[in-house]
This record gives C-alpha cells, structure tokens and sequence, in this order.
C-alpha cells in the first residue's frame, strides 16, 4: 500500500514519530464591550486572581519538570544550559502572572464594571505600554506580560492555553510556524519532531530545533491536513513526513531516536584528512556546553550578547570580563570572535538607524563603525585584553566585509590593538567572487552560508514561501563557496563555514569537498558531522561536491548527494 508523504524542508536531521499536537490558535482579544453581566464583582475578581494564580503555577511547574533530572540517563550536552536559561524564563513569567500591579489594574476595571477577561487585556495593555516607554531591559519584558495576559485571558474563557501543549506522552509538534520563545523551551523528551507550515531553513525555528537536537521539517503545508489522530513519521533529514508508519518504521526511527552519538573531538574523513569541527556559541554558557560536547574550539563567538538590551554601549572593562568568560573554556585552543554584528534583525538604539528602508542591506555589521568608530576600537581593545588574560587561541573577524578597501581598514584596525590574526565573514556575494585579493590582506575567511544564501537568492530567509530559495544547497550558492575556497587556496589561507549549513551531515561533506578547511556548528551536530565525514574518503568528499555543483535545482543536489551516503540511513540523519 503506498504511504501519504508530505514533501517539505527537512532543517534539523534525525527521526521522530508520534501522534500529531497543533499548536494552539492564538488567544484572540475580548470583546471590548464585554461586561460582568450577571456576574458580581467580587466573583469576577476572585476569578481574575485565581486564573492568574493556576497560570503561575503551571508555569512554575513547567519550570520544576526543565530542572528536574531526566531518569538515570546523562543530559545530552549542550542540553544544559537550554534547560536552565527556559526554566528561567518560565519562572520569570510565572512571577509576572501574579504582580500586583496587574492585577491591580484588572481589578479596578472589574469593578468599574467591566467583564473579567477584558479587564486582564486592558490591564496588561496599560503595563505593556509603561514598560514599552521605559525602554531597553524592562522594554522587552513587555513579551511576558503579552504571554501572561494569554494564558490568564484563555484560563477565564475556557480556550486551551497558548504555548507548546503540555502533554503526558511524546509527541509531534505541529503548527504553522513557532515563535522563538516557543522553540526554546520545548522538551526533546516530549517533541520527539517539529513539522511547520511556515518557515525556512534558517530561520529561528530551524536553528533552534538544531541546538535541541530534535528533527524538523518546515515549509510543510501539506501537513495543514495532519489531524490529532495522525501518527506521523518525520524525517528532518530528507525533509518528509509520513502519515501513518508501519510498526517496522516506527521501531527503526525509535531504535535510532534512542542511540547515542559521541565526539571523540577529532573531525577527520575516512583516509585521515583533518577537518577540525567547532562550535558556534553566543555567550559563556554556550561556550562550557560546546566545550562538554567535545568541540575543537570556537569557529563563532557571537558578541551581541553584550550590547542588546542596552541604550548605549558596554564600557571596555564590561566587554572584557564578559569576553574573558567564553575564552576560558578553551584554553589553548582557537576561539575565532565575530565583532559586533548590529543591524537587520539586531538594531542597536545606539547606532543603528531605525528608518533604514531595507535594514539587510544598510548599515549593518563592520558598516556601522563608519557611523561610530568607538564602538568598534572599544570592542577589539576588550578582546585583546581578554586574549592577553586567557591562554585561547584568539581569532577576530568582521561581518558583512564586502570590498578589498574594508578588509585592509578592518585589519590595519585590528593590528592597532595587537590582534595579528584578522579575518573577515563571507556573507556578501562580492566578498567570495573577490576572495583572492580580500585573502591576500586578511589571515581568513569564514562563510556565514545563512546570510550568503539569501543576498545570493534574493530571498529573505525568514519568509517561509521563499524555503526551496533558502537553502545552501541552491548550486548558486555552492559555486559562490567553492569561489571563497579558490581565493583562499591562491593565497594559502583557511577557509571554515560557521553558517547553519555546516549543521546538516551531507551538505558538511559537500563543503569539504569544495575546499572548506574547518566548520563550525550548533554542538548538538557535532557528532552526527564527524561520523558521516568519517564515513568519506577526501577524494569522495570532493566527487560528491562535484555532483551537487553539477545539478540544476538545490533539490537535486541534495538528492544526489544523500543517495550516495548510504551512511545517513544507517545513523537516521
């Protein structure tokens, strides 16, 4: 009998199966007329409160089960400090549920005689816009009290609360796209795969059902039809989504779901040709989890951690404690630090614009220090100083490089604060077509393939219409890599990809084939990387990147590439 597949963007490989959960519809605003009706105002005070208190304790529940071990089983690495940073946000939103500031303003336009559920709204409205005006940190707790407001709002109307659905058995996580917040506290012991209408592959959903290791397809919608008696089988490597298994695939995808991957921390290929694997990390937590996941270093530290949710920059003595904290968990070992990259979808109040037109191809990046120069010559002081107390490897590098002229300045910038090891991301198509002369200046170069697909492609990579454009695996975007790889080998320099496609086991082999010296990845793909390369001699690495450079669509490539790595079925990627 042949199976119903649903074809769609497989972003995070792997197997899961379980009965289909959609995500809740959002919590839709009560009528503004409402009024409390038969209802007396003491009773729909007492309501209000005990709503709010049901949602601060689900929450706080939710918080205990992240916290709590999992059986005897060792968390996988780099679970850690996913689980602890969700459980804080949990609890810091279970808090908000019940203030009394909130609960005050409710309750004041309940007995003015307005019906419970909208008091809640308008209340949390009044709170959301004093927070909006206060700015920075507390301007974005302004998203909790929009989360509590849903889930006290829904409590009183009886809808199913909003968020990932809490419940007592595995599932299939099913909607029409996630929201970051969403993503990020999903449990990997009850999501056993993600399938989205919406979404690309990389976007946030993608990225972080990567960092949880939990399969995923996006850009799906054949799987609006999926209902919560389906049973479903989701391959996030080949991007489908089978309805209704056989008991042998459901036992096969169970059986490789359950076995364990290590890194030994040596990425090599079969004949012994060293690729080293790294990690890609934004903050110190990040950096001990992919130190525990066995990474071979830092192939990007993201630095915006230290300047978002500010009104102006940190101090140079800030940056460098902070700088000083992710370095030394690999002593000894390279750390390559991308400098600020503002701008897009990171403005910074204080020196990005907010009326750019198109913010992905403004001011963003190494442009912004033509704006501001101090924040850039502050920043490398803070990493020279931090490289000088710490005994890693230190790397710096500047996002959206584009011309020879920004390379030399970005350089003769870094050579000022004794940084001697330069490099620049190559995300701009100009920047890989002239790799040769941007390499004869700097000491390397790394492909960020995210932002290079979509200024290739001219496709926003968050718009889930545009997934089949937004793929690395587009043969543009590989020539465009094997482009940077030439220019690098002319002058002998490394080139390494610290984009989201050096996640994805088959497209990392294709990359090596086509010169790419090292990558770096979300640590939860570290072992799945190492053992596919492992499986492939260099030769072969570079036979199977000619294959996927020689086809027309970014489908075919990926075809024929996965159909000569019997390996992927063997370990379920």
């Amino acid at each position: 009998m042949q199976q119903d597949v649903l074809i769609g963007v497989g972003v995070s490989p792997g197997l899961g199966v379980g009965p289909v959960a959609w995500m809740p519809p959002a919590v839709a605003e009560p009528d503004a007329t409402s009024t409390l009706g038969a209802e007396t105002a003491d009773d729909a005070v007492a309501r209000v409160r005990a709503a709010a208190a049901a949602v601060a304790a689900d929450l706080e529940a939710r918080a205990a089960r992240l916290e709590a071990p999992r059986g005897t089983e060792a968390a996988p690495a780099g679970m850690a400090p996913a689980a602890a940073e969700a459980a804080t946000v949990l609890r810091t939103t279970a808090m908000m549920a019940t203030d009394p500031t909130l609960l005050a303003g409710a309750e004041t336009l309940v007995r003015a005689g307005t019906g419970p559920a909208r008091a809640v709204w308008q209340a949390a409205g009044t709170v959301i816009d004093q927070l909006s005006a206060l700015g920075g940190y507390l301007g974005e707790r302004t998203r909790d009290v929009a989360d509590v407001r849903d889930r006290v709002v829904a409590h009183l109307t009886g809808h199913p609360a909003p968020g990932v659905p809490d419940l007592d058995h595995p599932f299939v996580l099913v909607a029409g796209d996630l929201a970051p917040a969403d993503t990020a506290t999903l449990d990997p012991t009850r999501v056993t795969a993600i399938v989205t209408l919406q979404g690309g592959p990389t976007s946030h959903t993608a990225i972080l059902a990567r960092s949880l290791g939990i399969p995923a397809v996006v850009a799906a919608p054949g799987a609006a039809a999926l209902t919560a008696s389906d049973v479903v089988l989701v391959d996030g490597g080949a991007g489908t989504v089978t309805r209704d298994p056989s008991p042998e695939q459901v036992e096969r995808a169970r059986a490789l779901a359950g076995r364990a991957r290590t890194f030994d921390g040596e990425g090599r290929t079969a004949d012994g040709v060293r690729v080293p694997l790294l990690a890609n990390v934004g903050g110190p937590e990040d950096a001990v989890a992919a130190a525990s996941a066995g990474a071979e270093g830092i192939g990007l530290f993201r630095t915006e951690f230290c300047f978002l949710d500010r009104t102006e920059a940190p101090s140079v003595d800030e940056q460098t404690t902070a700088y000083r904290a992710v370095l030394a968990a690999f002593p000894g070992r390279k750390v390559v630090v991308r400098t600020l990259d503002a701008g897009a979808d990171k403005p910074l109040p204080f020196l990005t614009a907010a009326d750019e037109p198109n913010p992905a191809l403004g001011v963003r990046g190494l442009r912004t220090s033509g704006r501001d120069p101090q924040v850039l010559d502050d920043q490398l002081a803070a990493i020279a100083r931090a490289a000088t107390a710490e005994q890693a490897d230190v790397w710096v590098m500047a996002p959206m490089v584009a011309t020879v002229e920004e390379t030399e300045d970005f350089v003769a910038r870094c050579a000022a604060h004794g940084l001697t090891h330069a490099g620049v991301m190559v995300e701009v198509p100009a920047a890989a077509l002239r790799s040769g002369p941007i390499l004869a200046r700097a000491a390397f170069a790394s492909i960020g393939t995210n932002d290079l697909t979509q200024y290739a492609m001219a496709a926003d990579r968050l718009l889930g219409e545009l997934a089949p454009l937004s793929t690395a695996w587009q043969p543009a975007v590989l020539d465009l890599v094997a482009a940077t790889c030439r220019g690098g080998a002319q002058q002998a320099r490394p080139v390494g990809v610290c984009g989201e496609a050096a996640a994805d086991p088959a497209l990392a082999v294709v990359l090596v084939g086509l010169g790419v010296t090292s990558l770096s990845m979300t640590p939860r793909a570290l072992a799945d990387v190492a053992a596919v390369l492992a499986s492939v001699t260099r030769r072969e690495c570079e036979e199977l990147a000619a294959l996927a450079l020689a086809a027309e669509t970014a489908q075919g490539a990926r075809d024929a590439v996965r159909g000569r790595l019997p390996v992927l079925v063997e370990l379920g990627l």
